[in-house]
C-alpha cells in the first residue's frame, strides 16, 4: 500500500469499511428504498426470491462506492439513488446467475436461492433483476450512464463465458486470467465509480481517474477472494473453502503453483483441476502446495499492487473525509476476510 493509507488511517486501527459506510448512510438508505420498490412484482416468487439474496447480508460494496465517488467529487443531487440501485440490481442478478452455474450451496452463510426455489427460479429472477436496472438507467436519461453501465452488464456477461471456458483448463496462463477477472469482477467496480462523475458532470479526467480507481479496486478485491478460498473457512467468508478448487476454477493461485512445480506437482494439479481427484484430502495437498510455492503470499502481493494503483488514481481528487473513506475501503478489501 501506498504511504497515503498511513496519513488517514491511525497507526494500529484494522482498516475498516465503517468509514464509507458511514459517509453513504443517508443516501444508502434512499437507495434501499429504491431497491425494495423495485423488486416487487405480482408474481409473488419474484420479490421473494430477489429478497432473498438482497437481504443476506451483503455489504452494498458496489452501491456505496457510487455514492461515495459522488460525495468526494461534492456532488448535492439525487440522481445517483436510482443509479447505485441499478448497480446493485446488475450486481444481484449475475450472483443468482453465478450460483445456478457454479452449483453452489451457500452464499453469505445461507442457502443459495437456486437450492431453495431451483435453478429456472434463480435464472428468471436474475433476468427480472437485470430488466429493473435497464429501467432505472432509462429513467435517468443520460445516454452516457447507459452506455457505461449497458456495456459494463455485456463484459461482466462476457467474462462469465470466458471463465466458463476456462474452467478445468490448467494451462490457462496469467494475462488470460486477468482479462476473466476484469470482465466479470472489476468491470462494474469502475462503471459504479465512474457514473458519479457523469451525474457530477465532472471533466473526462475525473471519469478516468475514477474509473481507475474502481477497475484496480475490482481486480484487487477478486484477487483476494480467490487467494481466500484456499485459506479460510465457511464460518468466515460465508460459502464453502476450496470452492473454486471442487469447480475447477483456475484462479491465481493456482497458476502460479502449477507454473512453479515440478512433474509431480503438475500431474497433480491436472488430476486436482480436471476433477479426476478434488476431494478433501487433495484439497489439503492443495493449500500445502500453494503455500510452499509462495503462490497465496504472491497473489496477495499483486492485490496489494493493484490497490495501490487504486489509490494512486484518487490523487487527482482533492482531500477530504470522503477520499479518505475511498482509500481506507481499498485497505480493507485486501485484509479483509469473510
Amino acid at each position: 500500500m501506498t504511504a497515503s493509507i498511513h496519513e488517514i488511517r491511525p497507526a494500529g486501527r484494522r482498516p475498516s469499511l465503517q468509514p464509507l459506510v458511514a459517509l453513504v448512510t443517508p443516501g444508502l438508505n434512499s437507495v434501499n428504498k429504491v431497491i425494495l420498490d423495485r423488486m416487487q412484482s405480482p408474481v409473488a416468487l419474484i420479490p421473494e426470491l430477489a429478497g432473498h439474496l438482497i437481504s443476506g447480508g451483503g455489504k452494498r460494496m458496489r452501491p456505496m462506492l457510487t455514492l461515495g465517488c459522488a460525495a468526494a467529487l461534492d456532488y448535492s443531487g439525487d440522481r445517483h439513488y436510482k443509479l447505485a440501485a441499478a448497480v446493485e440490481f446488475i450486481h444481484t442478478a449475475t450472483l443468482l446467475h453465478d450460483d445456478v452455474v457454479d452449483g453452489s450451496d451457500l452464499r453469505r452463510g445461507r442457502a443459495t436461492a437456486n437450492i431453495i426455489w431451483g435453478n429456472e427460479a434463480s435464472v428468471l429472477v436474475g433476468d427480472f433483476l437485470f430488466a429493473r436496472a435497464f429501467e432505472l438507467m432509462v429513467e435517468d436519461g443520460s445516454l452516457k450512464v447507459l452506455k457505461l453501465l449497458s456495456h459494463a452488464s455485456a463484459v461482466i456477461a462476457e467474462g462469465e463465458v470466458a471463465q466458463l471456458t476456462a474452467q478445468r483448463v490448467v494451462e490457462t496462463g496469467e494475462d488470460r486470467y486477468l482479462e476473466i477477472i476484469q470482465a466479470k469482477t472489476a468491470a462494474l467496480f469502475s462503471a459504479a465509480c465512474q457514473i458519479a462523475a457523469v451525474v457530477a458532470e465532472r471533466d473526462e479526467s475525473v471519469e478516468a481517474a475514477l474509473e481507475s480507481y474502481g477497475r484496480n479496486l475490482g481486480i484487487a478485491f477478486q484477487l483476494v477472494d480467490d487467494a481466500i478460498d484456499y485459506v479460510s473457512d465457511a464460518a468466515t467468508m460465508g460459502k464453502d473453502s476450496g470452492d473454486d478448487f471442487r469447480d475447477g476454477k483456475v484462479t491465481l493461485p493456482v497458476i502460479l503453483a502449477y507454473a512453479r512445480g515440478d512433474a509431480a506437482a503438475r500431474t497433480f494439479w491436472q488430476r486436482a483441476i480436471t476433477g479426476r481427484a478434488n476431494g478433501p484430502d487433495e484439497l489439503a495437498e492443495a493449500i500445502a502446495r500453494l503455500h510452499a510455492t509462495g503462490a497465496i503470499a504472491d497473489s496477495m502481493a499483486r492485490a496489494r499492487l493493484y490497490g495501490s494503483r487504486a489509490i494512486d488514481a484518487l490523487a487527482l481528487l482533492p482531500p477530504s473525509a470522503a477520499r479518505a473513506a475511498l482509500v481506507e475501503t481499498v485497505e480493507f478489501a485486501i485484509e479483509r476476510a469473510y
